[in-house]
């Protein structure tokens, strides 16, 4: 007995440990959803395009829920303005803000398409454990300097004052928040707001402002930053409730490995998320495939425990999950029943419960 109860204290304090790597927020999965620029044409976020995302059959002939979250971000219109620094020549004014608040309320993409899918996917699935998915909206950054973004009652406002920054964001805010509500979406919880810039270059001094001001509403403020971004593993004193680490492995085949394991080790200790990173270039007969990097990242997630303690962001390029299962080269499928039999499982209702932040 004495034996018995050593080997059990062993377990349990194993598993204690376990539960300290990583962390784990509101969202088990979230897919990450680029939305809104003229320039992805290509692909039209309707009920077709979500719904590989939103669940898929597995190999028993068996409906399963996938991701629970989806984040909606942009960075530039496609029309040479961006809503973070760098990604075009002009920054984006207010009047290229509310043209990318009214691309998400289209009534036949974005929201409202992901919300009519899940309602038709209810009738063959019964409901989710999670009850409703979440959405989290990308913030357009109130980039430093600008000093033509436009006017708020009355007054023109100028991003070398931080008022003025915070003044924008904070209209933003209020502005998507009210429309999302008055479309009373039966399927979707909005959940948060999420900060494009993915250093903390730009957005020193306010972060902490915007991120008390998110949560006034009741919501959360996420962040996703790069491989050693600035700032990446101080995330809670910069004011977010959470962060999820991108690994930068997949895109660049110079780089080895052992950096998944570097990422891993470095996101349990700061108490981050992990973010898994494929795009099109994991399709079998893409030029220069990158199907063994996609491999590597679910293996080094497998080794480090990420699949059953952390929760986990997508980026999957422009609509690669998508591509996956629509490919018609069975190495394709089988790269695509690899990740969503992982995220299914995640959504199992005992899973399901663990997995998320009480």
């Amino acid at each position: 007995m004495k034996y018995i109860l050593i080997i059990i204290c062993l377990f349990l304090g194993l598993s204690s440990h376990a539960q300290e790597k990583f962390n784990k927020t509101d969202i088990v999965d979230l897919a990450l959803i680029y939305h809104g620029g003229v320039h992805r044409a290509q692909y039209k976020w309707d009920r077709e395009l979500f719904e590989p995302y939103v669940s898929y059959t597995n190999k028993d002939n068996k409906q399963k829920w996938l991701y629970d979250g989806f984040l909606f971000l942009e960075f530039k219109d496609g029309k040479g303005r961006n809503y973070a620094p760098g990604y075009d020549k002009l920054n984006a004014r207010k009047v290229e803000w509310n043209w990318l608040l009214d691309r998400h309320f289209e009534k036949t993409t974005a929201f409202h398409a992901l919300n009519d899918l899940i309602s038709d996917k209810k009738k063959e699935i019964g409901s989710p454990s999670f009850k409703k998915h979440k959405v989290v909206m990308g913030l357009p950054s109130a980039i430093h300097k600008q000093t033509d973004w436009g006017e708020l009652n009355g007054k023109a406002l100028d991003f070398n004052v931080k008022e003025d920054r915070l003044s924008a964001i904070k209209w933003y805010i209020d502005a998507f928040m009210t429309r999302f509500k008055n479309e009373k979406f039966k399927n979707l919880e909005f959940t948060g707001f999420y900060w494009v810039d993915e250093d903390d270059r730009d957005g020193k001094g306010i972060t902490n402002e915007v991120g008390d001001y998110v949560r006034s509403k009741g919501l959360k403020f996420y962040w996703i930053p790069y491989w050693n971004a600035s700032g990446n593993t101080k995330w809670k004193e910069m004011g977010f409730d959470f962060a999820w680490q991108q690994p930068n492995h997949f895109f660049n085949a110079k780089i080895p490995d052992s950096r998944l394991q570097e990422a891993c080790d470095l996101a349990s200790g700061a108490k981050m998320g992990m973010e898994m990173e494929f795009d099109e270039s994991a399709l079998a007969g893409a030029k220069d495939s990158k199907r063994n990097r996609f491999i590597a990242y679910v293996d080094a997630f497998k080794r480090n425990g990420v699949f059953d303690v952390s929760s986990i962001a997508y980026y999957q390029g422009s609509a690669a999950f998508y591509k996956l299962i629509k490919s018609t080269d069975p190495r394709d499928h089988e790269l695509y029943h690899m990740l969503a039999d992982l995220i299914a499982k995640r959504k199992e209702k005992k899973e399901y419960k663990r997995l998320i932040a009480k």
